[in-house]
């Protein structure tokens, strides 16, 4: 197997710098970077609910305790949202690791939409005439962290300094 020489001269089997280019790789494109800012910007706040009770939200134990025993989510799995909609957040708006943060945003829109949100119908709850809100918000979401896990943070992300590096 070849390798690669990492800057501290540590070798990097050739399989695992595939695998990480693979992963940080993007092109110089402006509209993926809008998206990645865009969606970052919007999923940051509800982190930022969940994890410092910030913008009206529990905090962290209050937030951990709604998931875990009011919608039964398993802690471990309860713990990866909070991380995906705050970290997962920062690392969208800086453009690092764009493709996981983009795939924890994904995952924690999908079930969001799948658990709590189905029952409402599509729309969101423009005129307060429903019992919550819909799954249209959420499926915006997942459309665009779904491009970003396709094509990678854009310019001006951590990633494509990065890549480029290599």
């Amino acid at each position: 197997m070849t390798t690669a020489t990492l800057p501290h001269g540590a070798a990097l089997p050739q399989a695992r710098t595939t695998v990480v280019h693979k992963l940080l790789s993007t092109t110089p494109d402006t509209a993926t970077t809008i998206l990645r800012l865009v969606l970052g910007l919007i999923i940051l706040p509800h982190g930022l609910q969940k994890t410092l009770g910030l913008f009206g939200g529990y905090g962290f134990a209050g937030t951990m305790g709604f998931f875990t025993q009011q919608l039964h989510i398993p802690a471990l799995f309860a713990l990866l949202a909070i991380l995906a909609e705050t970290a997962g957040a920062l690392g969208l708006i800086t453009g690092l690791l764009t493709r996981v943060a983009a795939l924890g945003v994904f995952s924690v829109m999908a079930t969001a939409a799948f658990v709590v949100h189905r029952g409402n119908g599509f729309f969101m709850n423009w005129n307060g005439t429903q019992a919550g809100e819909g799954y249209e918000y959420h499926l915006l979401a997942m459309g665009i962290a779904l491009v970003l896990m396709l094509k990678g943070g854009g310019r001006y992300s951590v990633d494509g300094a990065l890549s480029s590096k290599k």
